[in-house]
């Protein structure tokens, strides 16, 4: 009996990942914004970008959080040929935010509280290499920062195996379409949502609760 609701959860969760049983509203693409004068931006991925751009945009600081497709080699790519593992993306979020808000450094500390970064090329039900952790840096800065952030979380044993999220030099982001936007707030009710990116924000609300917008602070 025990074997057989494991499966019938494992199953479920399946159905559920972030690759399935959404709605195809809007197939056209979001359009990238430029940054706002006095604004950076910053670039993650970690595990299905649902979850992750509502992580990022409840942080005080933070302007937009656009979900998209970055590490991979495919120019404008679509969800479809990202979820068959054929372009090298990752499914990523792109934050423009205000640094003298909030430090890049504390975005990554969202970032790793925000998804398991022990989970090679998955996130729970989701598998593949579109899944993976992975962390672009625009300066030698940026990259110290994600290796000491890393160091720091290995040498506190707070997992049983290393981090395994990929520290890359950005080169390119393609947003992704626009039903993906905002997809979290749009369809709370849907099982993935509340049984996979739920917990991953709640996480990241708990780690990060003084840097969240007021808003998020009653959640």
């Amino acid at each position: 009996m025990m074997k057989n609701s494991i499966l019938y959860i494992a199953l479920a969760l399946l159905f559920f990942s972030c690759a399935n049983g959404q709605p195809k509203q809007d197939e056209t693409f979001a359009k990238l914004p430029a940054p706002k004068p006095g604004q950076a931006v910053a670039t993650f991925g970690s595990g299905c970008f649902w979850a992750s751009t509502e992580a990022m945009s409840e942080l005080k600081g933070v302007d937009k959080a656009i979900s998209g497709y970055a590490g991979g080699t495919t120019k404008n790519p679509t969800y479809e040929e990202v979820c068959d593992e054929t372009t090298g993306h990752a499914e990523c979020v792109q934050v423009y935010y205000d640094p003298a808000v909030i430090s890049y450094e504390k975005l990554v500390e969202a970032f790793f509280n925000a998804h398991n970064p022990t989970e090679l090329n998955y996130q729970g039900p989701d598998e593949g290499a579109s899944y993976r952790s992975i962390a672009f840096y625009r300066t030698p800065e940026e990259k110290a920062t994600l290796q000491a952030m890393i160091k720091k979380i290995n040498a506190s044993k707070r997992y049983k195996d290393p981090v395994v999220t990929e520290v890359v030099p950005f080169k390119a982001f393609y947003p992704a379409e626009n039903y993906h936007q905002g997809y979290f707030k749009l369809h709370p009710d849907r099982s993935y949502i509340r049984s996979v990116s739920l917990p991953k924000v709640e996480n990241m609300r708990k780690a990060m609760y003084a840097w969240l917008k007021p808003e998020f602070q009653k959640k």
